[in-house]
């Protein structure tokens, strides 16, 4: 099926696993792509898997800092420059501090919720004219379970991730009226470049973690990105046309 035939969607952080994983998916379901990260090299990379891997497919990519809330616009505006119009807004980007609360600086604060939070407020923003103008617009926020299992150590990115769920329920109450649908994903434990890399001094390599067992969840396993993007593409095409404030926990059970 082509879920996401003539709609076009911006998705953030689509040089990292889940986004690219994400933008895959949209194009095979034909989806109109603009894809926006900071990584210029990586993003260009993304671009041209997606075209390879999908003959045909329409992607334009825009390297932009969604940290700073005049990118919001301008993404938007190539966006429409490019496809006219927008139907689904992945907010997707999202950077990690490993600072405990008592030791936080102001500096990581202001950064970790600039990308992480506010991000997603001045590109709904900024899109909800078009997707209001689309009559199915849908935005999908993609938070994490540690919205709702904090930790130590990591307060900033959690507190960040909390605040997504709360501004996911907001708009979409707000929006409502206008015909836009407003959800959440809520990734676990995903085996995107990330971790690859953050486990590689261990000397454990991908096919290790792809195949060890882990005590986070009770599937016991690594999420691959493909198995978050599903139901991101679920909620932002119209067979979930009857959710909205909804928050979706892709997981595989994690423990508390």
């Amino acid at each position: 099926m082509a879920r996401l035939s003539g709609k076009t969607a911006i998705i953030t952080g689509a040089a990292g696993g889940i986004g690219a994983a994400t933008a895959q998916l949209f194009a095979q379901e034909g989806a109109r792509l603009a894809l926006v990260d900071i990584d210029e090299a990586v993003l260009a990379e993304v671009e041209a898997m997606v075209k390879d891997t999908v003959p045909g497919a329409q992607v334009v990519a825009i390297a932009a800092d969604v940290g700073q809330e005049r990118a919001a616009a301008e993404i938007v505006a190539r966006t429409l420059e490019a496809f006219g119009g927008i139907d689904v807004l992945v907010n997707n980007a999202g950077i990690r501090s490993y600072e405990p609360l008592d030791a936080a600086k102001a500096e990581t604060w202001q950064k970790i919720l600039s990308v992480n939070l506010l991000s997603y407020a001045y590109l709904a923003r900024e899109a909800l004219p078009s997707l209001r103008r689309s009559g199915k617009g849908a935005i999908v926020n993609i938070s994490s379970t540690h919205a709702f299992n904090p930790r130590g150590g990591m307060g900033q990115y959690d507190v960040a991730k909390a605040g997504i769920i709360s501004m996911t329920k907001t708009l979409a109450f707000e929006e409502v009226g206008h015909g836009v649908r407003v959800n959440a994903v809520c990734p676990g434990l995903t085996l995107t470049p990330f971790h690859v890399r953050r486990f590689a001094p261990q000397g454990k390599s991908e096919q290790d973690l792809r195949t060890e067992k882990v005590d986070h969840n009770i599937m016991r396993r690594w999420a691959d990105p493909r198995e978050v993007a599903w139901p991101i593409l679920w909620l932002a095409c119209d067979e979930a046309s009857f959710c909205t404030a909804s928050v979706i926990m892709a997981d595989g059970g994690t423990r508390v």
